[in-house]
């Protein structure tokens, strides 16, 4: 690892702690993203309050998915036409009107499924704009040398609220709702989330971003089509697309199907198990994500070069996974992969916002999520198919070799090792 000589420039950090447009952003957005951890945990209880058939959970944790992978494009067009900051302001006010609708339906007992399906639906709809707004609004809020270290301290703060979150979410249900219910509690769960989405708005206004010219208003499709020329015709970003597509396939399913699967069926403890070594992958991407903010000159290689090193570490730590017999063992191979993968996503996702011109980047990063969203259920039910044929240990180690040849392919036969950290290839 190197660093950058910065005798002559001023910290990165103090100066980001300094730039108002960034407290604004990361005070809302952390109150936001607890929010969303209310409404996470709250929403399937109460489901389940309602009906105890798994189909219908599935069915509302479906409803709020599918309709951000269908029209995450087209969000990302409207961004790009209108404005990042406008349409995540809309959004916020949009949420904060549903979830208060469906905090109000709770307390008073008047919520139904059906009345859960459309809120659940609507939801889903919005965060379908409010992602590539969220991705698009940092570089037009701090300067260029500062996207880095702004995208550590907000993913960081985003790992530790997944982290935290959950338990002072299952606290609040627990504690402010009737016995053996819970509506109550889940009321406050929903109201929390409607408040938070309420008050993030109210700081995203303060807000200044750069102005931007004013381009003519193109069809939606023209302006996806458009987006997604340009990024296949750039090769760095066409290539890094593409990897990133295959690695998110080979590396998703394992870790979200076969992983429970292993606790489950050879872990003592089950269930705790598992929560022991989703902890430890947690708390090290949580440690990288701070490191990549707080020392955003640190280097390994290039970032091309970075990626490919740690695609071949998680490689080598699949191998041994299928054979972990304890839940210490699982936790010591996930700690430093969370930590090595947390490090890298800030660098590549400061990479984009640097690499893509900020006219399309509302498209592209909402491209780029789409790929690596979509593939996550296809990823997860090729993993639970291919078990009913493999063992855990045989998938863990199928999943390795195709992940190993797919870093492999990148390194000898796409420009990816010569990514650089600026955004400029290297020879």
């Amino acid at each position: 690892m190197t660093t950058t000589d910065t005798a002559s420039a001023p910290d990165p950090r103090r100066t980001l702690l300094r730039n108002t447009n960034f407290r604004w952003l990361l005070g809302g957005g952390l109150l936001s993203m607890l929010g969303d951890q209310f409404t996470l945990l709250a929403l399937p209880w109460l489901v389940l309050t309602l009906s105890k058939d798994p189909l219908v959970l599935g069915t509302v944790l479906a409803l709020g998915s599918l309709p951000r992978a269908l029209f995450i494009l087209v969000g990302g067009a409207l961004v790009d036409r209108h404005s990042p900051k406008r349409m995540l302001w809309l959004t916020k006010w949009l949420n904060a009107a549903l979830l208060g609708a469906l905090a109000a339906l709770t307390a008073s007992g008047d919520v139904t499924l059906p009345t859960i399906y459309a809120l659940t639906l609507a939801i889903g709809l919005a965060t379908a704009f409010s992602y590539p707004a969220g991705s698009a609004i940092l570089p037009q809020a701090v300067p260029p040398a500062l996207l880095q270290p702004a995208n550590g301290l907000l993913m960081g703060a985003r790992q530790l609220v997944l982290l935290l979150g959950p338990v002072l979410a299952g606290l609040l249900v627990t504690t402010g709702g009737a016995p053996g219910l819970g509506r109550g509690g889940l009321a406050w769960a929903f109201g929390f989330d409607a408040f938070s989405f309420a008050v993030s708005a109210w700081t995203l206004a303060r807000v200044q971003t750069t102005a931007r010219e004013p381009k003519a208003a193109q069809p939606v499709l023209a302006a996806i089509a458009e987006s997604m020329r340009a990024c296949w015709q750039d090769r760095e970003l066409r290539a890094l697309f593409l990897y990133f597509a295959a690695i998110a396939f080979f590396v998703g399913g394992p870790i979200q199907v076969a992983l429970p699967v292993l606790a489950s069926e050879r872990l003592p403890g089950g269930a705790a198990a598992l929560g022991v070594m989703l902890a430890a992958h947690g708390l090290g991407a949580l440690a990288g994500m701070a490191v990549s903010g707080l020392r955003p000159h640190w280097r390994l290689s290039t970032l091309g070069g970075t990626v490919l090193l740690i695609d071949s570490i998680a490689g080598g730590v699949f191998l041994v996974f299928g054979h972990v017999q304890a839940a210490w063992q699982g936790a010591l191979l996930l700690l430093p992969l969370g930590a090595l993968g947390g490090f890298v996503q800030v660098a590549v996702y400061s990479w984009l916002q640097n690499r893509i011109p900020p006219a399309m980047l509302g498209r592209s990063m909402a491209l780029f999520m789409f790929i690596v969203m979509g593939l996550a259920p296809l990823a997860s039910a090729t993993a639970g198919a291919a078990l009913r044929v493999l063992d855990v240990t045989q998938l863990f180690t199928v999943a390795a070799c195709c992940l190993l040849v797919v870093v492999a392919l990148g390194a000898l036969f796409t420009p990816i090792r010569r990514i650089a950290y600026s955004g400029v290839a290297v020879a």
